[in-house]
């Protein structure tokens, strides 16, 4: 499944909290201009999607004492209307997530303003019909959101391989395998327990003169915190039978279900290119901090 990343804001990744009930029928038919129309922008299978997590600690609205209850219960509309363009982005992320498409989760705040969540990769389909998320679909939410994260907001498309909590694969094809050639990392963890994020790089890290907006799998260490690297994903985590995505990783003892990305080549950006890329620098050398090439030398 090819998602995009676009223009996010910091968001925390601690609602997964609450089971997303099917949409009420008759909210649906509200008066569409006391509708907050949030749903992800979708085309031909592409979700328009992202996050960001610089500059906001994991101090949210906290997984435990919260009961799977859905979006009619007071822990979640207080929550909710704390921050409620906070909560109206991270609860995008969580539907397009957890849902499937064509499908999608409503909710009226205390304001009256009525909020739409398209569904997307749908990898949770027991939490998504209301019951209690399971450990799988505690780690494979907790994966798909940090996969989507951005740490810069720029636009970027990823292809999101894997499996949902049934066993079944995300759909894909082989002319999106082939676009998005460049193998760019694993995710894994369980926000829900507090056992952390994680993220590997698939083929290999950035290299001194390479940059791009997806630093969180192929950065240096800390550059996307609190997403913790672990370095090569090969290591902790063991492949599907085709070679295109992994199907468990253990960190610390634990093994997690992941999620796996594909970037499009293009998105790794090479000091020499000659464009000067708003992850480059002006200076002497062929580094991205000093790349002559593409940004010349500083005149300050």
């Amino acid at each position: 499944m090819e998602t995009t990343i676009r223009r996010g804001t910091s968001v925390l990744l601690l609602l997964a909290t609450m089971a997303c009930n099917p949409v009420d029928e008759a909210s649906e038919r509200q008066d569409e201009p006391t509708r907050q129309r949030q749903e992800l922008e979708a085309t031909n299978g592409e979700t328009l999607n992202g996050l960001a997590f610089n500059g906001l600690a994991f101090n949210g609205l906290a997984f435990n004492g919260l009961a799977f209850n859905g979006l009619s219960s007071p822990e979640f509309s207080s929550w909710f209307e704390q921050n409620d363009t906070l909560a109206e982005t991270v609860m995008r992320y969580i539907v397009a997530c957890a849902v499937r498409g064509g499908e999608t989760r409503t909710y009226t705040d205390g304001k009256g303003r009525t909020y739409v969540w398209a569904g997307s990769l749908g990898l949770t389909p027991d939490w998504a019909s209301g019951q209690p998320a399971s450990e799988t679909e505690q780690q494979l939410v907790s994966a798909c959101l940090a996969a989507h994260v951005n740490k810069f907001g720029r636009t970027v498309a990823i292809s999101v391989q894997g499996r949902n909590a049934h066993g079944e694969p995300i759909a894909t094809t082989s002319a999106e395998l082939q676009e998005f050639s460049q193998r760019e990392g694993c995710f894994f963890g369980n926000l829900f327990t507090n056992e952390g994020i994680f993220a590997g790089y698939d083929d290999r890290p950035l290299g001194n003169h390479e940059s791009s907006v997806r630093v969180c799998a192929l950065g240096k260490p800390g550059a996307c915190a609190p997403i913790v690297q672990t370095g090569s994903c090969a290591e902790s985590c063991t492949r599907d039978a085709t070679n295109t995505y992994y199907t468990q990783c253990t960190r610390n003892g634990i093994s997690y279900v992941p999620i796996t990305t594909r970037l499009h080549p293009r998105d790794i950006y090479r000091c020499g290119d000659l464009k000067c890329q708003f992850t480059e620098s002006c200076g002497l050398g062929l580094a991205t901090v000093q790349c002559t090439l593409d940004c010349g030398i500083c005149l300050f």
